[in-house]
């Protein structure tokens, strides 16, 4: 392992990347504020070290060597590293808590981030830094202090509170419909599946507490998101089978309307955990309060 006294410094990095734009260590120089010869050690101490060749001399110019080359991309992802977490980091008082959640993208779209209006008014000292997460996991590893999931009960390591569940309803663009009513719900079919990939057995367990089984039940484009099949659904791509809170608002506005009124419990829920540790830390106690009475 290398040691970390011998790490090429952010200036090193800098001073490479520079040069790698301007292909010149005198205009590199120039925008850094260093003088040409400070730039030229710094990159001749950064070969020393990775005992490659970075740049050629070719005619007074520099050329990047296919190390170069590679060398560049992996730095330019540690400098835009630094960059983030440093503005990051600006952006909060010395008082400030952050709290990382993560949530299942279309869920936190549609139904959480419209309750996180006042938040802020009653816990300004408590930042959300909110992210589409999801390994098992990621509570464990502490890549998050709290996740939403769906699923059936508590993961290992943790406390989960049931939110509520969901009904699944067949869902589709007022135009995509036929003149004539469906007399049963495999005719669904003609309107093209729309699956999803969370739920592959979705339209087969849909049909399937109706007493009906089609072969189409697992054909149709896979979309990898809720979002992504209510968008499709909306533009006419075909029927989408989705859960009926995330699609409340275009179903009101005669977005997209329900072809066949059978609605399918789901056996799962919606929770929200946390490890088992942190259960009295104060910014995950106001946050399940915050929730709780959100659910009520």
């Amino acid at each position: 392992m290398l040691n970390k006294r011998h790490l090429p410094s952010i200036t090193a990095l800098q001073c490479f990347e520079a040069a790698t734009r301007h292909l010149s260590f005198t205009r590199a120089a120039e925008e850094l504020n260093l003088t040409q010869s400070a730039v030229s050690k710094q990159v001749a101490q950064l070969e020393e070290l990775l005992q490659h060749l970075l740049f050629r001399r070719v005619r007074r110019r520099l050329q990047m060597t296919p190390a170069g080359e590679l060398y560049l991309v992996e730095v330019r992802k540690i400098l835009t590293q630094v960059e983030m977490s440093t503005h990051y980091l600006r952006s909060y008082g010395g008082e400030t808590e952050v709290l990382r959640v993560s949530m299942p993208y279309t869920f936190g779209a549609r139904w959480l981030v419209p309750r996180l209006k006042g938040w802020r008014l009653r816990h300004p000292q408590i930042h959300l830094d909110l992210c589409n997460e999801q390994a098992p996991d990621e509570l464990l590893q502490g890549k998050a202090d709290m996740a939403f999931y769906f699923g059936q009960g508590a993961r290992p390591g943790t406390e989960s509170l049931k939110l509520f569940s969901e009904e699944l309803v067949p869902v589709c663009a007022p135009d995509s419909l036929p003149e004539q009513s469906f007399t049963d719900p495999t005719q669904l079919s003609e309107l093209v599946l729309l699956q999803n990939a969370s739920r592959p057995q979705g339209w087969h367990d849909w049909f399937a507490d109706q007493g009906y089984q089609t072969e189409h039940s697992y054909h149709g484009p896979r979309f990898d998101t809720f979002y992504m099949c209510i968008r499709a659904a909306q533009v006419g791509c075909g029927v989408a089978l989705l859960p009926r809170f995330l699609v409340e608002e275009e179903l009101a506005d005669g977005k997209l309307v329900i072809p066949w009124q059978h609605a399918m419990p789901s056996q799962d829920a919606y929770y929200l955990a946390y490890p088992e540790h942190s259960a009295e830390v104060p910014k995950v106690r106001a946050f399940v309060k915050w929730m709780m009475e959100q659910v009520i």
